[in-house]
């Protein structure tokens, strides 16, 4: 209407995912009398097949959930420690474990799509699977955002040899290239995934699926095993929350980096950012600087100790940090991994890639109350580019976000945790849930959450229009790249803060993918948003 994108909103229930067949696939288990969690796990499964180069059952996340019948708030963690034979010791910068065999972390999602459905399910597996199944089989045709990454994808893997012959037969019927309108099949991952709707989540993490995973790592030299994957667990634990403008953040504790973004909101809950123009010089100014001080808080106690997390996040800290905030000074520093200048919270930093962003995010609630939230990845763009031959399944490359740098102090080592960049969240009030917010975007995710936050809570805007309004990635330094439907007087103004600004284009899947669902508590009415920037989309039971 008049221009703008309609509201999308439900009784009945709402999937906002990355992709319109997904989101369809999650809808179509609310209308079959499934709730959140049964539609949590075929969204997941049917992303794997419709948005292969950015989660898959093999892959990592996590979850953030509003269990009606227990009237909390409940996470999971799917992020699994690094393999005991990780040869860390061979390592000295990220890039070098960017692709192949040595980069796959032990696969966690499948484990967490069946523990959700185990948990609070209600459907079964073969229920669950067989959109993803229907889609892997029969094929769909591939739209804008699906030509764009599979391009890219080709460019590179073609200088992987090792890897590139069975992804491009998977993927492009073996000629290396698509187009719009391709016809994409996978009937390998199609069986897969019937296997082991009929035989359980163990056929992949103990059975013959293990075997054969494990196996052809093993010929490519990598270092996962079956022990390792018989240790993959989903976890449940309690959410690390932070209240703002009324409101209660959730999402998920150490070893999960999303603190990063509930100390962000901490540190804006002290300024009344209403006041400000929106995405004027001020706002943004705030915004940014926030970020960049709770990154470095983040990068120099990673990750934290409860206790030490507890201080990091309380009343003393935070109005330390408030004064920092306001001191005119130019913050500077890393916004992704400990550097040698990283020492303290805030200092110089080389300029990092910008070049990893592939994750993907979905939300759901049902009319039961149900809400969740998933943030889930296969790392970079088809993770590892290891397709397991005969299988269909694309394997992770979540060792890339292990810390190898030797002088690191928060340097990984083998069988440790694996702290990893993502944040799904979801906002109560009074207990009850109001707003699931998650989005993509490595690095990126603990920054651009609190930007859409701040436009939906603070300026009041329409969850689709906070969704669509601009925002900024921040990298080490004093890098900001601000998507340049900001006004160009504005980002003068904010280079001579100190920002180094450097746009990106109006509309650019740096600055996230956000998928979204508000929940009104009095109506019970439910509305999803969606993101322009990737195949977002939102269906309805």
């Amino acid at each position: 209407m008049h221009g703008r994108r309609p509201t999308i909103a439900s009784l009945h229930g709402v999937v906002a995912a990355a992709h319109p067949l997904a989101a369809q696939a999650g809808a179509r288990l609310l209308a079959g009398g499934g709730n959140a969690f049964d539609a949590a796990a075929a969204t997941a499964a049917a992303l794997n097949v419709v948005e292969p180069y950015m989660s898959g059952l093999a892959g990592q996340g996590y979850a953030t959930c509003y269990v009606a019948a227990e009237k909390r708030v409940r996470t999971l963690n799917f992020v699994n420690p690094i393999p005991q034979g990780f040869p860390v010791e061979r390592f000295t910068r990220r890039d070098d474990v960017m692709r192949g065999a040595l980069s796959v972390g032990t696969p966690g999602n499948l484990a967490g799509w069946c523990e959700m459905v185990r948990a609070y399910g209600r459907r079964t597996l073969g229920e669950i699977f067989a959109p993803a199944i229907a889609l892997a089989r029969d094929g769909f045709p591939l739209i804008e955002f699906n030509v764009e990454e599979m391009r890219g994808a080709a460019l590179e893997l073609r200088r992987e040899s090792a890897l590139f012959e069975t992804w491009a037969r998977t993927y492009t019927d073996g000629t290396g290239r698509v187009g719009p309108g391709f016809v994409l099949r996978q009937r390998e991952l199609a069986r897969t995934l019937e296997a082991i709707a009929a035989e359980g989540p163990e056929l992949f993490y103990r059975g013959a699926l293990a075997r054969a995973v494990v196996g052809h790592l093993g010929a490519l030299g990598g270092c996962l095993t079956m022990e390792d994957l018989a240790a993959a667990r989903a976890i449940w634990c309690e959410p690390l929350a932070v209240p703002y403008r009324g409101l209660l953040l959730h999402t998920l504790p150490p070893p999960c980096e999303g603190f990063q973004f509930l100390l962000t909101l901490r540190l804006l809950e002290g300024e009344d950012l209403s006041r400000l123009e929106r995405n004027g010089v001020a706002h943004l100014d705030l915004v940014w600087r926030a970020i960049r001080i709770a990154a470095g808080v983040r990068i120099a106690h990673n990750p934290p100790a409860p206790d030490k997390l507890a201080w990091l996040l309380g009343d003393e800290h935070v109005g330390q940090l408030r004064q920092r905030l306001h001191d005119g000074e130019p913050v500077t520093g890393p916004t992704e991994q400990w550097t040698e200048s990283a020492a303290t919270p805030i200092a110089t930093a080389e300029p990092a890639s910008m070049a990893e962003h592939h994750t993907t995010s979905f939300s759901i609630a049902d009319r039961e109350g149900n809400v969740v939230c998933v943030t889930q990845s296969l790392g970079s763009v088809f993770g590892s580019g290891v397709v397991v031959p005969g299988t269909g399944v694309c394997l992770n490359n979540f060792l890339y976000w292990a810390d190898v740098n030797p002088r690191s102090p928060n340097r990984s080592k083998p069988g440790g945790v694996l702290p990893v960049c993502m944040a799904p969240s979801i906002a109560t009030r009074d207990g009850r849930p109001v707003l699931a917010l998650g989005t993509p975007g490595s690095y990126g995710i603990l920054q651009t959450q609190a930007q859409a936050l701040v436009q939906y809570v603070d300026f009041g805007l329409p969850l689709q229009d906070a969704i669509e309004a601009p925002r900024a990635r921040l990298m080490d330094g004093r890098a900001v790249h601000p998507e340049s439907r900001i006004e160009p007087a504005t980002l003068d103004a904010l280079r001579q803060r100190g920002h180094d600004v450097m746009p990106l284009p109006a509309w650019h899947m740096r600055a996230g993918g956000m998928q979204a669902v508000a929940i009104d508590p009095g109506t019970g009415v439910m509305t999803g948003a969606c993101d322009p920037r990737r195949d977002g989309y939102v269906a309805t039971a």
